[in-house]
Parts: structure tokens; C-alpha cells; sequence
């Protein structure tokens, strides 16, 4: 590891603990900042509700941390919507924003488009597939951004056990839904070290932990290209805050690379000194099988590419097997390619931050 990443996590990484709520009300009422939280979802009836009534009786109501809860629906055919909105998030759906631009299938879509929707200074991303959520997911990241000037992007670090008792599912590299999905990150990471920070559960290590696209594709890929970047223990982590000043400037993969894209693009834009990291315990979410997880490992794959070189690329498709009647049948899928503009670069935006 660099000498200037091992610096890095004595500086820029922390536990929940360290900036008690009072603290950060304080500090959002000195400096006058308002705060976001959005989350993408498709098809989550049943764990959107409870994050959202999360994020509104404990930060909303109770402590006036956040200032607008949006949930953005990307097509869902079940009761998303009106599970989240009964909750108390104002829904907003993926097609009725910037309807200029056909909408592309991808998480990152939806987080690019909220963009247009949201008010924050500073905006927090919540992945709506979380079980027994806590709102130290929210306030740990929002934290560092309302009390320190000088970081603009802060992600959550956390465990991601295994067949989480309790739970029902298996928390694993993948969340949300399936493969294509507008939901759950790309994956995360197994958190047996505490990266440096000295806080508590990303340091509990051991087995059972979830991270494979993160452990096979996502780590290699920053410890050999962007080595600054390796003292993230979760860099594919869906739970993520920034200011809106940063966000509007960076380019939003639409589907599984939009965490290393925006990772990497926020190290050139700002410099690592501008990142930290946030341990906030604990993390249950849905298991994804093996060729969901292919299908993310390719996209991420690829987004890294297009920032290592802007010359001649892979085809942008990926073949899996499958087991048929008479053997093992190929199934090709495309690999997520589309990339949109930074925000700020869009008319409509420019008109309504102008306004």
C-alpha cells in the first residue's frame, strides 16, 4: 500500500461514532447546508417502506438531519411505489424526469437522473433492498460532509455476513434485484480489516463475508490501475454522500460501473484528501446468484477501462452457459456501455440551478 493511502486512512477514515447527531445538526445549522437521500428502486416492496420510515422518524422528524427523501422508481411492476410514498418518501419515477432523453435500463441512470429532482447540497445514495436498516447509514456518511469542508465524497464501510440470522437472505457481492437491475450495487467487499479507521464492525473480520466481485474484479482493478484508491474496503458500496457541486461535474455510467466510475472520476477531480470512508456497522441485503454477479464483473470491468484508455475497447458483450436439454446453451448479454454527461452540462439542469 502507498505510503499516502496508509496516511490517508488515518485521516479520512472513521466510525459512526465519532460525530454524534447533535453534532451534526449543529454543524448543518452553522453552515446552512441542506441534505438529500434518494433511493433507486425497482421491484422493492418489500424493504423500501422500512428505510424510508427509517430515514423520516429518525432524521426527519425527530432530528431534522435530512431535508428531502425521493425514491426513484425505475419500472417496478409490484407496489414500490405506493409502499414508499404510504412511508413518507416523495416517488418519483424514472420516465417522468428529463423525458427528452429515453431512459436506459441501469442503476446508474436513475442516481444520474435524481440529480434533476433533488435540492440537497449534499446527496445521499441508500440502496432500497436493505433489511433491518439503520439510520447510521445515512447520518455516518452525511457526517463528515456537514462537519468538514474539505471532503466532497464520503462511502459507508461495513460488514456483510453470510446467511445473516434473522434475515432470511444472504448478504453477498451483489444486492438488490437481478441482473440488470436499477437497484443494489455492484457489489461490495469483504471488510475483514477495518482499513486503518480503528472502528468497530469493519474491523470484526473472519469468514462468512460477503464481496466476491468486489474481492475478484473491482480491488484488483484500483490496487493495480488507481492505487490511491485501495484503502476502500467497500468501493462498490451502494450507500454513498457527496456534494452536489462534485456530482454535477462527473460523468454517471448507467448500470453496474456507476461506483468505481464515480470513484474514480471523484480521485482525478477532487483528489483522494476529498474522499473518506464511514464504518456503520452492519449490512443484510439480497443474495445474487453466480451469472447476476458475471454480468456486474463485466460492466465494472468495462468501466474501468474507459477510464484507462479512450483508444480501442473489448466487445462490449458477455457469453454465459447454461444448462438446456441437450447440453449447455449459450446466453449472450450486453455488457452496460452508455455513460451520460456530468449534470451540470444539461440544459434543463443549468435552467432550474439557475433559477
Amino acid at each position: 500500500m502507498l505510503e499516502e493511502v496508509e496516511h490517508w486512512l488515518t485521516r479520512r477514515s472513521w466510525s459512526v461514532a465519532e460525530r454524534p447527531l447533535d453534532r451534526l445538526l449543529a454543524a448543518k445549522a452553522a453552515r446552512g447546508t441542506t441534505v438529500s437521500v434518494v433511493l433507486p428502486a425497482l421491484n422493492e416492496e418489500e424493504t423500501v417502506g422500512g428505510i424510508v420510515s427509517v430515514v423520516r422518524h429518525e432524521l426527519m422528524e425527530r432530528a431534522p438531519l435530512v431535508d428531502e427523501l425521493v425514491v426513484v422508481d425505475s419500472g417496478s411492476t409490484d407496489r414500490t411505489s405506493e409502499v414508499a410514498a404510504a412511508a413518507g418518501a416523495r416517488v418519483v419515477h424514472r420516465e417522468a424526469i428529463l423525458p427528452r432523453l429515453p431512459a436506459l435500463p441501469g442503476k446508474g441512470e436513475v442516481l444520474w437522473r435524481s440529480l434533476l429532482v433533488t435540492s440537497g447540497d449534499v446527496v445521499c445514495f441508500v440502496d432500497a433492498d436493505l433489511r433491518r436498516f439503520s439510520a447510521d447509514f445515512v447520518s455516518g456518511i452525511v457526517g463528515p460532509l456537514l462537519t468538514d469542508p474539505e471532503v466532497q465524497f464520503v462511502k459507508a464501510m461495513y460488514d456483510r455476513p453470510l446467511g445473516a440470522a434473522g434475515t432470511g437472505v444472504a448478504a453477498d457481492a451483489g444486492t438488490g434485484t437481478a441482473a440488470g437491475s436499477d437497484t443494489g450495487t455492484a457489489a461490495g467487499s469483504d471488510t475483514s480489516t477495518a482499513a486503518g479507521s480503528g472502528s468497530g464492525a469493519a474491523g470484526a473480520g473472519g469468514g462468512g463475508q460477503g464481496g466476491r466481485v468486489t474481492e475478484l474484479v473491482a480491488r484488483p482493478l484500483l490496487n493495480l490501475h488507481w492505487p490511491r484508491l485501495a484503502g476502500f474496503v467497500q468501493p462498490l458500496g451502494g450507500e454513498y454522500a457527496a456534494r452536489r457541486s462534485l456530482l454535477e461535474r462527473l460523468p454517471f455510467p448507467v448500470g453496474y460501473g456507476v461506483e468505481l466510475g464515480l470513484l474514480v472520476d471523484a480521485l482525478h477531480t477532487v483528489g483522494l484528501d476529498a474522499l473518506a470512508q464511514v464504518d456503520v456497522g452492519v449490512r443484510f441485503h439480497r443474495h445474487q446468484d453466480e451469472r447476476a454477479l458475471g454480468r456486474m464483473a463485466a460492466a465494472i470491468y468495462r468501466t474501468a477501462q474507459v477510464r484507462l484508455s479512450r483508444g480501442h475497447l473489448v466487445r462490449p458483450e458477455l457469453t454465459q452457459f447454461e444448462r438446456g436439454g441437450d447440453g449447455f446453451v449459450p446466453r449472450t448479454h450486453p455488457v452496460d456501455t452508455e455513460e451520460r454527461p456530468p449534470m451540470r452540462e444539461v440544459a434543463e439542469y443549468a435552467a432550474r440551478r439557475a433559477a
